[in-house]
């Protein structure tokens, strides 16, 4: 339940079998788009609020995967305003392979194979303004950077760890986050391939981190049952950590319309809470059966979480 005096109005949408991963479109002009990962498919669903503040949702596409959806990242080049319309993204899979959807929304669907991980793939995300690359991180201590034209692997940076998360500056195609499970967050730079800055949790395991998308200056991790917050322009260490998850977190997200509001899955059962870090106040608070990954509206305070059969979103009010 909603704790304190917030308020969240709580919306479910169906879906055919667990929802592994959720990931609303970062992009303002297909922000309405969700795609839900399961076992073996991938649904694109339109969402959008009513003035009455209810939810109104409808499939868009379904697509057949073959394996676990394990990590999911929309392309820049998705739109449903301009034509011809689009919708493109790029998942890892259980089989160790990265694939690239694209549809016309008409009879032109395509998938495009990506092999070269090894190891489970973790995260993915696309260059953030043409969409001609996406980058990959796996368990087999690799981030990959991969050409979507093509999909030749252009290149691999070697990691002293598993590699968590990895994202695209939200404003800067040129510089690239890569969390590692070990503890270190580096940020590389796509012209050199080369790490240009570094960031120590000083904490193990990692299990996820996030770029603020209205403040890129901060980056949240998350560590054994707390969330950490780097401000990159003061210092390599965290300016902040607050402990949310008694038996250990699993998930962090910052919210894409503000920078103080933060959501972290964690334990003890599926628990997600939003605090703000301005006042490290906990101001929702969910506890579900099944809980899988967490997304952000691009624009406002909607959360949804991947549940079993069905996606929760809650609008955080």
């Amino acid at each position: 339940m909603p704790s304190m005096n917030t308020k969240a109005a709580s919306f479910t949408i169906e879906c055919h079998d667990i929802a592994q991963v959720v990931e609303f479109s970062p992009f303002e002009w297909s922000s309405q788009l969700l795609a839900i990962g399961t076992t073996s498919r991938v649904a694109v669903v339109n969402c959008s609020l009513k003035e009455d503040g209810d939810l109104q949702h409808e499939s868009v596409r379904d697509f057949h995967h073959g394996c676990r959806v394990s990590a999911l990242a929309w392309s820049p080049q998705t739109s449903l305003t301009d034509l011809p319309r689009s919708l493109k993204f790029c998942t890892g899979g259980s089989d160790k392979k990265l694939r690239i959807f694209s549809s016309d929304l008409k009879d032109d669907d395509r998938v495009k194979i990506l092999e070269g991980h090894e190891n489970y793939i973790n995260s993915v995300c696309y260059e953030p303004d043409t969409g001609s690359q996406v980058a990959s991180v796996s368990d087999d201590y690799t981030c990959r950077i991969w050409s979507t034209e093509d999909g030749h692997q252009m290149a691999v940076y070697p990691l002293g760890a598993p590699g968590m998360t990895v994202a695209w500056h939200p404003q800067d195609p040129l510089k690239l986050l890569v969390a590692e499970k070990g503890g270190m967050i580096r940020i590389y730079s796509i012209s050199s391939n080369q790490p240009i800055m570094s960031l120590s949790s000083g904490h193990t395991p990692l299990m996820s981190c996030d770029w603020s998308l209205s403040n890129p200056i901060k980056i949240v991790a998350m560590v054994p049952g707390s969330y950490l917050v780097f401000d990159t322009t003061t210092s390599s260490y965290p300016i902040c950590k607050k402990q949310v998850h008694s038996e250990g977190g699993q998930t962090v997200r910052v919210a894409r319309c503000s920078e103080n509001l933060v959501a972290t899955l964690g334990r003890p059962r599926s628990q997600i809470k939003v605090t703000n870090t301005r006042n490290e106040q906990v101001v929702f608070e969910e506890s579900c059966h099944v809980l899988n990954g967490l997304s952000w509206h691009h624009h406002s305070s909607l959360l949804a979480a991947g549940g079993d059969r069905k996606v929760h979103i809650w609008h955080i009010m």
